[in-house]
């Protein structure tokens, strides 16, 4: 892989990732989760973790990095859409 690829995919993870941090800030503040799907919130956070062992499985940093930190945040608004409903 050229460096150019991984840049890419390292900026394309970061963003991703990034993009969780407001909702989880605002759920956890908030303790509110009514607008959030409990099913498809499942299948993502399940999603993201079969990201991550594929990521280690292929051993791509950019992929398993981004995809565990994801899985931290996912986790964390699955945890409490479980809690608070």
């Amino acid at each position: 892989m050229s460096h150019v690829e991984i840049l890419l995919g390292s900026a394309a993870a970061v963003c991703t990732t990034l993009s969780f941090v407001p909702q989880t800030i605002k759920i956890i503040r908030e303790r509110q989760t009514a607008g959030i799907s409990l099913v498809m919130y499942s299948l993502f956070t399940l999603g993201i973790l079969l990201w991550t062992i594929y990521g280690v499985l292929i051993q791509s940093a950019p992929v398993y990095l981004a995809n565990g930190a994801t899985l931290l945040l996912a986790g964390t608004i699955l945890a409490m859409k479980i809690k608070f409903g």
